[in-house]
C-alpha cells in the first residue's frame, strides 16, 4: 500500500471536512453500541473542539482519483482554565494542570480506517499534527480497556498519568503526556 498524502486543515476549513470526519468515525465505531460513541455525540464534541483557538487536523489522503481518506488526527491547545485535568481519578498538582492556552496541545482524535491499520499511518498522522506546534507538551486520552493502544503511545514518547472519565457516559480513559513535545 502506498504512503498517503498528508493534508493539514485549520479551523477555518473545519466545515469543509466535518462530514468526512464523521463518516470515518461512523465507520470505526459502527459496532460499539455505546451512547458515548454515537456519531451525534461525537459531532457535538468535534464541533466544540474545532471552536478552540489553534484547532488543526491532519488527513491522510490516498493518491487515487477518489481522494479517499486513510484516517485523521486532530487537536488544539488547551485553553486558559481548561477542565481537561479536572476529572482525574487522582488529582494532579495545580501547577501541572494550570493551562494558559499555549502550554499543552491536546490530541483529541487519532483514527485510521481498517485497511491502513498496522502500516504506521496513525504515527504519521500524529507526528504531522504535532510537527509545527509551539506548545511545550502534548496530551491525549486512551481508552483504559485498550492496553495495546496505550503501549503504542508509550512508544511514541507518552507516559501515563492516571485515569479519568471525562463525561458521565464515557469509558474510563488513561491520561497520557508527552513532554517535551518535540525531541
Amino acid at each position: 500500500m502506498s504512503e498517503s498524502l498528508l493534508q493539514l486543515v485549520r479551523a477555518d476549513r473545519y466545515r469543509e471536512v466535518r462530514s468526512l470526519l464523521l463518516d470515518v468515525y461512523r465507520e470505526i465505531y459502527a459496532d460499539e453500541g455505546q451512547v458515548f460513541h454515537n456519531v451525534d455525540r461525537f459531532a457535538e464534541r468535534a464541533d466544540m473542539y474545532a471552536s478552540l483557538d489553534g484547532w488543526s487536523a491532519v488527513l491522510g489522503r490516498t493518491g487515487d482519483n477518489g481522494g479517499g481518506v486513510t484516517g485523521y488526527a486532530f487537536g488544539a491547545p488547551l485553553p486558559t482554565g481548561s477542565a481537561w485535568w479536572n476529572s482525574a481519578a487522582d488529582p494532579l498538582p495545580g501547577d501541572f494542570t494550570r493551562e494558559d492556552g499555549r502550554r499543552t496541545f491536546a490530541v483529541f482524535e487519532v483514527m485510521v480506517r481498517r485497511p491502513w491499520r498496522g502500516t504506521g499511518e496513525a504515527h504519521r498522522l500524529h507526528e504531522r499534527l504535532l510537527h509545527d506546534r509551539p506548545e511545550q507538551r502534548a496530551t491525549l486520552l486512551v481508552n483504559a480497556a485498550h492496553p495495546a493502544v496505550r503501549q503504542r503511545y508509550e512508544q511514541w514518547g507518552y507516559r501515563a498519568l492516571g485515569d479519568q472519565r471525562p463525561f458521565a457516559d464515557a469509558p474510563v480513559y488513561t491520561m497520557m503526556l508527552r513532554e517535551p513535545l518535540h525531541g
